[in-house]
């Protein structure tokens, strides 16, 4: 599998995600790209973060501890001056799940493992959207 190369616009991402490692390997594949990452290991840390220095984009688990992702996507949506790009990470492997996920505020819904070249060509085309909040 040929994972892509380094972005030539960086975001901020933020990932909101319990599993630590799973999570700090997405955060060091993030920044291989160029991107700028802050991890959250739980949804209200998470919410605090994205709220204090909004991020350009959201990678939230959906089924966390303490709050799931589909109720910090709905924070997150109607909470901040622009909108990140939010994108769900989830094991479960639900259509009923993605069509909940998308009607929360989710703009993108991922099954675990994340393939990173999806990812990174997904950040990309975000990254080079005429007319997204900077």
């Amino acid at each position: 599998m040929s994972v892509a190369g380094p972005s030539l616009q960086s975001l901020d991402v933020l990932i909101i995600e319990d599993n630590h490692d799973g999570a700090d390997s997405l955060a060091l594949l993030l920044q291989h790209y160029g991107h700028r990452v802050r991890v959250a290991y739980t949804g209200p840390a998470g919410v605090r973060s994205a709220l204090d220095d909004p991020p350009d984009v959201v990678l939230s688990d959906i089924n966390l501890p303490g709050q799931s992702g589909l109720s910090i996507a709905r924070r997150l949506a109607d909470g901040l001056p622009a909108k990140p790009l939010l994108v769900a990470i989830t094991a479960t492997r639900a259509d009923e799940l993605a069509d909940r996920a998308r009607d929360c505020g989710f703009d993108h819904f991922f099954v675990k493992p994340v393939d990173p070249v999806e990812l990174s060509e997904l950040l990309a085309d975000y990254a080079e959207r005429p007319g997204r909040p900077l």
